[in-house]
Parts: structure tokens; C-alpha cells; sequence
């Protein structure tokens, strides 16, 4: 197997790494457009837009995810060369990556569509993802 990303691996890392940050920007709506149709209010119109563009993009990331786990079971990881105990670390969070993010989407579907009860799960998640967002860009740096 070649050194190296294909372009599709690299092109999907981007778009991916573009998506999460919305993520983060628009999670807030979410709670602010419950609690106002709870408390019987009407939610505000820009965090009923950005509830949507969470709740889409959440999806989006999801279905790229996947089918960047798929383009790597098809192509193949990149060979790292180097200490073995930091091969090792970067394959660990790579895969902690995959199941991250498509658990992430899937929990978000679940507690949109099918049962609230699974929100908590999702926002422990977010948190999840942020603290390996921060060792990866770490350890690319």
C-alpha cells in the first residue's frame, strides 16, 4: 500500500473539519427552541434556522463520516513511520474518530426523531469529540 491520503480521503477531511465547527456554533438553538415551545412561547426565528442547520449538517457529517470509513476500508490507512507508540496513539484516535462522529449523528437523529431521552448522550459526545478535536489538531501541529 502507498504512503499517503487519497484525494477523496483528504477532500472528505476538509469538508468534514469545515462541517464540525457549525455544529458547535448552532448546538445552543437547540435547547433555546425546546425550552421556548415548552414554556409555550414561539421560538425565535434565527434559532429555529439554526436548529434546522444543526439538525442537517449533523446528518451531513454522519453520511460523509460513513462513507469516509468506507473510502478507508477501500484504500487503505496511511503508514505512519516513526515511534510505534505514536502510530499506535494516531490509529487509536482515528478509530475513535469513526465511531465518534457516526455515534455522534446517530444519537443526534435518534433524540430529533425518534426519543428526546438520548439528548444528554449527544451533548456528553459533543464534549467527547472536542477533547479529541484538540489532540488531533495537537499532535498534527
Amino acid at each position: 500500500m502507498k504512503d499517503g491520503y487519497t484525494l477523496v480521503q483528504i477532500l472528505l477531511h476538509w469538508l468534514i473539519a469545515v462541517l464540525v465547527p457549525m455544529q458547535y456554533l448552532t448546538g445552543g438553538s437547540i435547547e433555546r427552541t425546546h425550552h421556548a415551545v415548552h414554556m409555550g412561547l414561539a421560538p425565535d426565528r434565527w434559532d429555529i434556522l439554526q436548529h434546522s442547520v444543526h439538525i442537517y449538517t449533523g446528518l451531513a457529517i454522519g453520511a460523509l463520516m460513513a462513507i469516509r470509513l468506507l473510502v478507508r476500508l477501500i484504500s487503505g490507512a496511511n503508514h505512519l513511520r516513526g515511534n510505534v507508540g505514536l502510530r499506535t496513539a494516531a490509529r487509536v484516535l482515528h478509530h475513535g474518530f469513526y465511531a465518534a462522529i457516526i455515534g455522534q449523528a446517530t444519537l443526534g437523529f435518534v433524540a430529533s426523531y425518534l426519543w428526546y431521552g438520548v439528548a444528554p448522550y449527544h451533548v456528553i459526545g459533543s464534549w467527547i469529540i472536542l477533547a479529541m478535536l484538540f489532540l488531533h489538531v495537537s499532535a498534527a501541529a
